[in-house]
């Protein structure tokens, strides 16, 4: 049969976002239990779920016939600040509107692919000071209603002489709006040091934190989580490949202690954002065994550590499931519920009640969606603010005729 893309609303000035009496109902949309729904949508909430033609409103429509319907993704390690980078002439600029254009352009990009929440880790100090956190921030208001965007500033020393300006402009940094204190303790010449003025730093202004660290040194990630326990609104860190290089038995008393503090992993599965960094990924089936809440980022976007980056989490979500032996579900928890719950955002399913995140991907399973995400309709806050939609035909042949093959299209 031809596989029709979301039907536009039938009335040619009625755009698919809330109308003036509030609303959108999502038509025929398949859940992952197998179920045929409409979804009612109002005030940026899920307001009903009921068997297919059911729900009526008077709301704009979208025909979601033929796609899966699954809460949105999120993107818990991006770096809007060298996205987009690979293919630059000479020298990267880092003006102003230059790194705003390249934070909007990658997040439009990861918005498109569904993931409606995303963290940037950007550089502070050397010589851009605070110029790149600014041009972020800049791009994270002019995306306000497309995407939430949170800034983790990220210092590059925090120790010695050298770490008082670091420091300095780590708290100009949370004035200036960055949400999130982060940075790369492994690149301090005393990192447990480095880390410990972060998360005083945090506690001191209410700030999450997010660090960048190889993970490869386990009585380091054990003092970090005995600093870290209790800590409010939460401590993360990753992409932690160097777990994967350790003993078993390291692996699992490290996780042990990262799950009792309530540390979050996050691992990233296309490979380390840093030029220097080795390949590998977190033992992510270790720490989930120990308890560690373990979220999956994209990491570098077409930027030098990894020019053919995508910055898909359903890219991530299937690495996990194809390279580490996750089932579908749980490797898609770790791009959405466990990447949401990363972001401190609260939690979404498709029941009336939660938040309208949410991303139509066409199949009918979620392991098809994992293999063949091409089509794809995004909902932030109760509207559709992003659509990819994919063409996909055979010429005519015995063979295609034969089998019935599925095809991609605007239909008959």
């Amino acid at each position: 049969m031809p596989d029709s893309r979301p039907q536009q609303p039938s009335s040619p000035d009625s755009p698919d976002t809330p109308d003036a009496s509030g609303g959108l109902l999502l038509c025929g949309a398949r859940l992952t239990d197998g179920r045929t729904v409409d979804v009612r949508l109002g005030d940026g909430r899920i307001e009903a779920v009921g068997t297919a033609g059911s729900l009526t409103a008077p709301a704009a429509r979208v025909d979601l016939g033929g796609y899966l319907l699954l809460p949105a993704t999120a993107e818990p390690h991006g770096h809007g600040d060298t996205a987009l980078t690979a293919l630059a002439q000479g020298p990267v600029s880092y003006e102003v509107q230059d790194v705003q254009r390249r934070a909007t352009e990658a997040a439009l990009l990861q918005l498109g692919h569904g993931a409606t929440a995303l963290r940037s880790h950007v550089r502070i100090g050397d010589v851009q000071g605070l110029d790149s956190l600014q041009a972020v921030l800049q791009a994270r208001r002019s995306l306000r209603g497309l995407v939430d965007l949170s800034v983790v500033a990220v210092p590059r020393l925090l120790t010695g002489v050298a770490g008082a300006d670091g420091i300095a402009m780590l708290r100009d940094a949370v004035k200036m709006g960055a949400s999130v204190v982060g940075g790369c303790p492994d690149l301090d010449p005393d990192p447990m040091g480095y880390a410990e003025a972060v998360l005083d730093l945090a506690a001191e202004h209410g700030c999450a934190v997010d660090l960048h660290t190889d993970g490869g040194n386990p009585a380091r990630l054990a003092r970090l989580a005995a600093m870290a326990g209790g800590l409010r609104p939460g401590v993360a860190i990753g992409p932690c490949g160097g777990l994967g290089r350790l003993p078993a038995d390291a692996v699992v008393r490290t996780a042990e202690r990262l799950a009792a503090a309530g540390v979050t992993v996050v691992c990233l599965p296309q490979g380390g954002c840093g030029v220097a960094e080795r390949r590998g990924t977190a033992p992510v089936r270790l720490l989930r065994s120990a308890g560690v809440r373990v979220a999956a980022g994209s990491g570098a976007l077409r930027d030098v550590a990894n020019p053919v980056g995508r910055g898909d989490p359903l890219e991530a979500a299937y690495l996990l499931a194809s390279r580490h032996g996750l089932r579908p579900d749980e490797a898609y928890g770790a791009v959405s519920s466990a990447a949401r719950a990363a972001l401190g955002l609260p939690e979404v399913r498709v029941e009336a009640g939660f938040p309208a995140e949410l991303l139509a991907v066409r199949g009918d399973s979620l392991a098809g969606a994992l293999s063949l995400a091409y089509s794809r309709v995004v909902v932030h806050r109760g509207r559709v603010v992003a659509r990819t939609s994919a063409v996909r035909e055979y010429c005519d042949s015995a063979a295609a005729v034969a089998l019935d093959l599925p095809r991609q299209g605007r239909g008959a």
